[in-house]
Formats: structure tokens, sequence, C-alpha cells
């Protein structure tokens, strides 16, 4: 089968994407430059504010109602190395900074959206929304959910390209233990919020690896007050809990309060606190519904295997279903490649995406 995408220019839109730095809050210059890159293309770009400083980007595919998503964030992490996130290629692999998340599944839509608009195949009930924000709090989808509503989305998350009906749910837990500031020779004494909060961290590890196997468990930040030669008064710790579909946010926190009380409460620590700033649900689509099936049929035309998977991470697809849409995930790269140094995905790949995007596209205008 040819392609019906152009792979030379989707190799230089996605080289340059990657050569700005875009790190959540600094997305500003790669949104000036992809508006000029789609207005060139024919599309009327919209600025959607979220800030005073910062835009989403949509993109209409016509007139008719924007009852489907396509949806990417421009947004990275911070660079590991701030000399050397840009992009850099060898034997097909493309490296650099949001090579995987998820600057690839944007550069796959951007030009499916090109291509099919230039074939004739581009229907008139899709918005290309490219919001900034994923990597924080999620703020650039918030604003779009604030002026938009969705029946179905098509989110391009790193999937290895493998369809994601299942998303998990996420607890983000922040936890500090207080104690005594002392002499460090007096460290066996009294109370330690150190030595309180490393027992937990031990207890809590256990807990997930014996009751609850299918949570993935991140301790993201780890730290003490700074005191010198003494004893910290105060740990603390931020801790990521990615929890599987159809598990309560809310009953897991509260099971979760209820196990901290009890490790916690007479402990090293004089005392403690704890919140939960994100709550979300997981969820599962159903694979009859008629934008899975379209896909099913799409990936089954292209000789791709059909085998759904969950996605173990928060995204802003909880979004989306917390406001009544049924978002897929699909997109090039693997989840294990993003955040890293090594950050890195095939370009075969990022074609293979645009293809599928295209395709999907193309059936959306005579199936919908």
């Amino acid at each position: 089968m040819t392609n019906s995408i152009n792979t030379k220019r989707l190799h230089s839109l996605f080289q340059n994407m990657v050569d700005f730095y875009s790190p959540s809050g600094k997305e500003e210059e790669l949104t000036a430059f992809l508006e000029n890159v789609l207005m060139a293309n024919g599309f009327s770009a919209v600025r959607q504010q979220v800030d005073e400083s910062r835009s989403n980007l949509l993109i209409s595919s016509g007139a008719g109602t924007q009852d489907t998503l396509f949806l990417g964030h421009i947004d990275t992490v911070p660079a590991y190395d701030i000399e050397q996130y840009e992009f850099s290629e060898h034997k097909g692999v493309c490296r650099g900074l949001g090579t995987a998340d998820m600057k690839s599944g944007c550069a796959a839509m951007i030009e499916a959206f090109i291509s099919a608009a230039e074939q004739g195949h581009l229907p008139d009930n899709v918005l290309l929304a490219l919001v900034v924000g994923e990597e924080e709090t999620g703020d650039g989808t918030q604003a779009l959910l604030k002026s938009h509503s969705f029946h179905a989305a098509l989110v391009a998350e790193p999937t290895n390209l493998q369809p994601c009906l299942e998303h998990y749910g996420y607890v983000e837990l922040i936890i500090r233990t207080f104690g005594y500031r002392r002499h460090a020779a007096m460290s066996n004494r009294d109370t330690n919020a150190i030595h309180a909060m490393l027992r937990f961290l031990i207890e809590l590890e256990d807990l997930a690896e014996k009751h609850k196997k299918e949570t993935v468990l991140n301790i993201r930040d780890l730290h003490s007050s700074e005191s010198g030669f003494a004893v910290p008064d105060r740990c603390a710790a931020a801790i990521d809990l990615h929890i599987p579909p159809g598990v309560s946010s809310l009953a897991f926190s509260e099971e979760l309060q209820a196990f901290i009380d009890t490790k916690l409460t007479g402990s090293h620590a004089s005392k403690y606190e704890l919140e939960f700033p994100t709550l979300a649900d997981g969820f599962k689509m159903s694979p009859e519904t008629d934008f899975a099936q379209l896909l099913k049929q799409i990936f089954q035309t292209l000789q791709k295997k059909w085998e759904p998977i969950a996605f173990k991470s928060h995204s802003d697809a909880n979004l989306l279903k917390d406001a009544g849409c049924l978002p897929i995930i699909l997109g090039p790269g693997q989840l294990a490649r993003a955040h890293t140094k090594d950050e890195c995905v095939e370009f075969d790949q990022v074609s293979t995406a645009a293809e599928i995007y295209f395709h999907l596209l193309k059936g959306i205008q005579h199936e919908f």
C-alpha cells in the first residue's frame, strides 16, 4: 500500500518541533511556529488563551459541529541536559526531548490533517487541539473543555502504536513528617522525621507489592529540611500511584489514608500531614463503540495487529473521560522511553502513526 502522507514533510516538521525547547510553561515559541505551518497549509489556526502568556492552538476541519477531537500536547518535561535536548537521528531512530512524549504524535496528527485536506478526505466535524501544560497541571486541556465538548477523541500519547481502550487512574500523595532539630550525634533519640518517613515508605512499597500488585507506585520526590550537622526537623515525599481501571481513586485514597494513620501514629514522627492534590479515576472503553470499531477496521486494512492494552499513566484522557468524552489513546513511541535521558522513537513508527490518523480522518468523513 502506498503512503497517503508526505513522509518528507512529516520528517521536517517533526525535527523542527523537537528543536524548539518547550517545557510546560514555555510553549509559546513552538505554538507560534506551528501556527505559521498550519496557516501556510491553508488552515485557520485559532489561539485559545490558557494564561497571560500561553495558548492552545485549535484547528477546525470544517464548518460542521466539532464533536470529534484529535488531541496532542506540545509541552515536555524539562530537559535532562539543556545543552543536548535537540533532534538527532541515527539509522532511523530519532532522539531528543519530546520525541516520544509527544511531539512525534503531534507531528503525525498535523501531517494527517494536511494530507487529508490535500486529498479531499478531511471531515468537517473534527477539531485538532495542540494543547499546553499536560506535563504539569493539564491547564491546556482544562481550558479546552470549558469551551468545547466532544463525543470521541484520539489522544496521541506514546503507546507503541497499540490502541489503549483502558486507562489507569491516578492518585497523587504528598506526605510530610515532622520531628525536632538537634545535634547529629543525638539522632537516635526521641522523634526523627526521616526515620519515620523511610520506614513508612518501605511499608508502602510492601503494601503495593503484596496486596496492590496492579498498582504502579513511584516515589517522585523525597527531601528533608537542610540542617547542617543536625537532625532535620522535617521530611517530605511526593508519591505517584497509578491504579487499575475500575478502582475508585477516592476510595483508594481513603484506604491509603487509613493505612498511613495506622503506620505513622505513634511512630518516630512528632506529627505528620498528608494531602491528595490529584485524584483521577481510570476507565474502560467498550470495544464496540463506533470510534473503536472504525479504528479496528483501519488496523485490519493496514495489516496491523489489533491488540488493545491499558495505558498505565496519567494523561489528559482522564480529563476528557470526566467531561463525557470517549477517548482512545494511540501514538508512536514507547512510554518507557518518555522522560528519559535517552528518549527516542523510530521514524517509521511516526510515519505509520500519520497513516493511521489519515485513514481515521478519511473513515470519519465517510461513516460519521
